[in-house]
């Protein structure tokens, strides 16, 4: 621990975002909107499953479970009932690079919320009983998410496939086995190590004055005194040299295909990675829209209702992670079809994307569908703080989810062309098909 010296920094912004330092080093974002007497607050914390290592996966998030069992103020389950009795609604997730919380109230009610999450920033009280309990929740949670849900499986057996180094690697739930090891004493000291103010993100958006927020920020938050926050360990993905390919059997309906290509995000693009331009990964954002943008988009169009050789087929990418990431293609083969059928149809539109020029029509319509998704996700207060948060606590800063929109409109579609030869290579492919059982068959 270091002294705290109440003092704290006002960092110059946007008209639409005010950001605020306290001295302990916990940053504050305020964002006005004033069309409804409401308020969206959310903490966030740079510490989620990619932070983790063999023999604790899943911690972040049987931390999360416990943050709302007490603290040395207040007894378990007061946290939800004091938000719930002003009005309030509130919740939590885990991610593979954060930790957030969040509650949307009357704005009235803010200073409540703030001073409910101050509270269980540094005093929260583990319990061992009860951590025996909610372990047990936390272990059921991942049985009917992904266990007992062929395709949640699918794509954590495809994960952990494609990446050998990285921590993306690992389940944000966590592996059985080490949910079941998991000690109480091992969350005191992950609660210890990560959650502090200088390691935390406060976003309030909604109908206030920044100022004003700012001042209930430091009359909550103030005291608390920062911890000496170690960055984790550098774990790199190494470089893939070849095709992987996987066949998962699980009791389903449907067969399932999931390809996997690995890919770059927004962060490398900054951090100059040499063979890496600025302008690729918001290349890969409208590659997608090309893919799957909508029912007029090439996978629907044509391999749904065209060839009729897929029932479903969807692309998703998300050029925000902390670390390189996938561009996954997930499908699921019409009647009368094969995987191996539907794998050669996917690949066929990845070739012709490769190799023949995309029409100033289809550019535009589908850069104007991004665009108008961001817009529209932009109109929630929730979601604005949600794209904040993210944005900064992945280590990108919020001002980059600003420079979205014209990034995305200054793509040209050449460079859409050079991302899907770059990356739909089956060098950096994985490939994972799930093979359905009988439900009888045992199945570990």
């Amino acid at each position: 621990m270091v002294l705290l010296i109440l003092c704290f920094i006002i960092v110059p912004a946007s008209a639409d975002v005010r950001e605020y330092v306290l001295d302990n080093g916990l940053k504050l974002l305020v964002k006005e909107d004033h069309r409804a007497p409401v308020v969206v607050s959310q903490v966030w914390y740079k510490v989620g499953s990619s932070y983790e290592y063999d023999g604790i996966t899943g911690i972040s998030h049987a931390l999360e479970h416990m943050m709302f069992k007490g603290t040395k103020k207040r007894g378990e389950g007061e946290f939800s009932r004091i938000i719930a009795e002003n009005g309030g609604n509130e919740n939590a997730f885990t991610g593979a690079d954060y930790t957030a919380y969040f509650q949307t109230l009357e704005k009235s009610r803010l200073p409540t919320s703030l001073e409910l999450e101050a509270d269980r920033m540094r005093n929260l009280v583990l319990r061992k009983e009860a951590f025996s309990n909610e372990i047990q929740v936390v272990m059921e949670e991942r049985r009917l998410s992904t266990e007992d849900n062929p395709n949640s499986y699918l794509y954590e057996i495809a994960k952990a496939t494609a990446y050998l180094t990285s921590p993306y690697r690992q389940p944000n739930v966590g592996w059985m086995a080490d949910l079941q090891n998991m000690k109480v004493e091992q969350l005191r000291d992950w609660y210890e190590l990560w959650y502090a103010p200088n390691n935390a993100t406060v976003i309030v958006v909604g109908d206030v004055v920044p100022d004003e927020v700012f001042k209930l920020t430091k009359k909550f938050y103030g005291h608390l005194k920062p911890e000496r926050i170690i960055p984790p360990a550098d774990r790199p993905e190494v470089t893939q040299t070849g095709m992987k390919r996987i066949n998962v059997k699980r009791p389903a309906e449907v067969p399932q295909l999931l390809l996997a290509y690995k890919v770059p995000g927004l962060q490398s693009s900054l951090s100059g990675v040499s063979d890496i331009e600025l302008w690729e990964p918001y290349a890969l954002e409208v590659l997608s829209g090309i893919l799957s943008g909508g029912s007029s988009a090439r996978f629907e169009s044509r391999l749904v209702r065209g060839s009729e050789v897929a029932a479903s087929v969807y692309g998703s990418y998300s050029m925000s992670d902390r670390l390189d990431s996938l561009f996954t293609i997930t499908a699921i083969p019409a009647q009368g079809k094969s995987v191996a059928e539907l794998e050669s149809a996917i690949k066929a539109e990845l070739v012709e994307l490769q190799q023949t020029d995309i029409s100033d029509d289809e550019l535009l319509r589908v850069k104007a569908q991004v665009v108008s998704s961001d817009i529209f996700q932009k109109d929630s207060a929730f979601f604005q703080a949600m794209i904040l948060g993210m944005y900064e606590t992945v280590g990108l800063g919020w001002r980059a989810a600003e420079d979205y929109v014209e990034s995305i409109q200054e793509v040209s579609a050449e460079q859409v062309k050079r991302v899907a030869r770059k990356y739909f290579n089956d060098d950096l492919l994985t490939v994972a098909a799930l093979e359905p059982v009988s439900t009888s068959d045992k199945m570990d």
